[in-house]
């Protein structure tokens, strides 16, 4: 018997629509994550992008939980003395979609295939997004 590889142009994409009200930021991250990668379905390959699009919706309202509101985020901005950073409770109000794809991004492979996936990605602060001619499903947990 062989073993099934999937090949990138027999792959089937649906759009999925994540809402984000009142969901653990962790627990909505490793969702998408796992969907983008395509892990979820039968014919997952690690070396090729079997995933879905996600569009994940009200992103303002989702929930950190234990102390991680006050917990810091560090960045460099290149430049000597460049150090940044921010409280995650912060960028949450500041830049909610921001730390929502963040999280997600450092879930996903560190390579082009990573990339490749994250593209398929998107976050909308509010509870409208203009992919209705895509006809995306609702996704529930």
């Amino acid at each position: 018997m062989k073993t099934f590889m999937a090949k990138p142009a027999e792959v089937e994409r649906k759009w999925l629509v994540i809402d984000a009200t009142d969901r653990p930021l962790g627990r909505l991250a490793t969702e998408a994550a796992r969907i983008l990668r395509g892990k979820h379905k039968p014919i997952f390959t690690p070396h090729v992008d079997t995933g879905d699009h996600v569009i994940i919706i009200n992103a303002e309202r989702v929930k950190l939980t234990g102390n991680k509101q006050e917990e810091l985020i560090h960045w460099h901005s290149g430049y000597p003395g460049g150090l940044k950073s921010i409280t995650r409770g912060r960028l949450l109000e500041k830049r909610p979609e921001r730390a929502i794809e963040r999280t997600i991004k450092g879930m996903l492979p560190h390579n082009t295939l990573g990339a490749q996936m994250y593209r398929k990605l998107k976050v909308y602060k509010g509870a409208t997004h203009p992919h209705e001619a895509q006809g995306p499903e609702p996704y529930t947990f």
